[in-house]
């Protein structure tokens, strides 16, 4: 052991003649232990908000979206989207549209994102069909199942004709409104929109396009009534309250697009890898074709995280500046204290480079046991909260009935190399001023 520690640590563990000294020691390594604890513990919770919402996130949408640089559709897509599908590091394709509409029941009435899609393709690269809460998906499987399911029994001649006369001659019964509403084609709300327009599974909505279409009489918006088959709920409020999905062929009935498609998205076998993947997808499709991929698309909502992520590391770590005022304090009164011991050392041959090394070395000594202490209760606590699930929620608001924990070691070394910066910081003044002492005008009293 060199010679300043040596001399640090036994005034550490000294009894001194002033016990407030060594309260203040104590006082500043609880205080470097709190805020390394608590660094440690906000680290792990927004990480783990970080990730549940990265999770959740990526299960709502694709990785990856294709789309024309010019927005005029994409052609001839299914030999694209098998062509595209067999490149490296994709796991699945689905062809999609998406359009802005106004879904409307009675007078209320919401903007929307309408998504066009094939189920057997969309659940591929989206979670989203897998959270409907209420009702099914089934009607969006088939389009022709669907459209026999809307279609009444058949029954002999006779009878059909009579039947057809009966519906005929009261088209307003309540067995003619519920045989329309049945041929309607099947449409899924987010559990938010749902809410807002007040409808519920089985209710009709009125889907209108803004775009229109032109007549003698000007332009005209595009509507059409869809029957609602089910609602989902995927804890995204952006989701829930805005978007929809119909069947691909209703869609582009809708928007009159014939057999267009506005995107093709992809599902890649690592996420992190998104960016150089979609360019890879570019470079594939040709010329006029942009790709996107998910870190794009939330970049904002990324952004602000990382931000939340910096305030909560400088808020928190204004108690390790706090105990580091207290190490500061403890060792100016240390410098004062022993006075006379250092004009001894001095005058027995100390340089003046050791004295100040001792002090440094003191006050590290202290940021480095308050850190592994607080490393080490930092630790203990995220690994019990995210263990055992001890902090609760309500999931009506945050989608999620726990608080989530995950401590990264790298979190850890950061914080760690943080606190002992700043406790060797600490330690620059006092050091320096045990350095300045004159041996002579120490003892000329003594």
């Amino acid at each position: 052991m060199r010679f300043e520690l040596f001399i640090a640590s036994r005034y550490l563990r000294a009894k001194r003649r002033q016990a407030f000294i060594g309260i203040i020691t104590g006082i500043s390594i609880a205080g470097v232990a709190a805020g390394v604890a608590s660094l440690v513990v906000a680290m792990a919770i927004t990480n783990g908000f970080r990730q549940d919402l990265q999770q959740r996130l990526l299960g709502s949408t694709s990785h990856i979206s294709l789309q024309r640089i010019a927005d005029d559709g994409i052609k001839d897509w299914p030999p694209l989207m098998e062509r595209l599908s067999k490149q490296p590091h994709v796991g699945a394709a689905a062809p999609a549209i998406f359009e802005q509409v106004l879904i409307s029941r009675g007078p209320r009435a919401r903007g929307a994102v309408l998504k066009g899609m094939m189920p057997r393709y969309e659940r591929k690269v989206g979670d989203l069909l897998n959270s409907v809460k209420e009702g099914s998906a089934t009607p969006l499987e088939d389009e022709s199942a669907a459209e026999a399911a809307a279609k009444p029994e058949s029954k002999p001649a006779e009878k059909s004709d009579r039947s057809t006369q009966d519906a005929t001659q009261s088209s307003d019964s309540l067995e003619a409104v519920q045989q329309r509403v049945a041929s309607m084609p099947p449409i899924v709300l987010g559990k938010d929109m749902a809410d807002n327009l007040g409808a519920k599974v089985g209710d009709p909505v009125l889907v209108t396009s803004p775009q229109g279409e032109l007549t003698p009489f000007g332009m005209v918006p595009k509507y059409n009534r869809f029957r609602i088959v089910g609602i989902f709920s995927s804890g995204f409020y952006d989701y829930d309250s805005s978007w929809a999905f119909v069947r691909l062929s209703d869609a582009q009935k809708l928007f009159g697009l014939g057999d267009l498609i506005s995107v093709i998205e992809f599902k890649v076998d690592d996420i992190y890898q998104a960016a150089p993947i979609a360019r890879q997808l570019e470079d594939a499709a040709g010329k006029g074709f942009m790709a996107t991929n998910w870190e794009e698309q939330n970049k904002a909502l990324f952004h602000a995280l990382k931000l939340e992520r910096l305030v909560t590391f400088i808020t928190i770590g204004l108690i390790v500046f706090v105990a580091a005022l207290n190490i500061l304090i403890s060792l100016i009164m240390m410098v004062m204290e022993k006075t006379k011991d250092i004009a001894v050392l001095m005058s027995m041959g100390t340089r003046r480079a050791q004295v100040r090394n001792l002090f440094i070395a003191q006050g590290v000594l202290i940021g480095v046991i308050g850190t592994t202490i607080g490393l080490v209760l930092g630790y203990a606590i995220a690994y019990a909260g995210g263990q055992y699930h001890v902090l609760s929620l309500s999931p009506e608001v945050y989608s999620i009935d726990y608080v989530p924990f995950a401590p990264r070691w790298i979190d850890g070394v950061w914080v760690a190399l943080f606190a002992v910066l700043i406790s060797f910081v600490a330690t620059l003044y006092p050091s320096w001023s045990a350095a300045r002492i004159l041996p002579a005008e120490a003892l000329r009293y003594e």
